[in-house]
């Protein structure tokens, strides 16, 4: 058994959850955040048998893509001046981990 760990956008994460439970799969949802922005994430946690790793693997990538976004970025010019520009980022996508389970219970 194998406890599937994913980390996707919000942007992405009714999609993911939506895809998941329709094929079957007991999803938790996690409210998170992190990364470069500090933007809100969803944690996935899904527990699922070895063989049908790939297949969860395959659900949460279709369903969270990634795309560019732009941000204003600030930089200082000279003594305790500031200027702010955008620039382009990479955002979305998702972080998978995939952990081996000693010991599974429901009760």
């Amino acid at each position: 058994m194998k406890l599937v760990l994913a980390i996707v956008s919000n942007d992405d994460s009714a999609m993911v959850s939506t895809a998941l439970t329709k094929e079957g799969f007991h999803v938790t949802k996690l409210a998170t955040t992190g990364g470069f922005l500090m933007a809100g994430n969803t944690t996935f946690l899904t527990g699922t048998d070895d063989d049908k790793v790939d297949k969860v693997i395959e659900i949460i990538a279709a369903q969270s893509s990634k795309r560019t976004q732009i941000v204003p970025s600030t930089t200082t010019v000279d003594v305790g001046m500031y200027s702010s520009f955008p620039v382009e980022v990479t955002v979305g996508g998702s972080t998978i981990f995939v952990l081996n389970v000693e010991r599974y219970e429901k009760v």
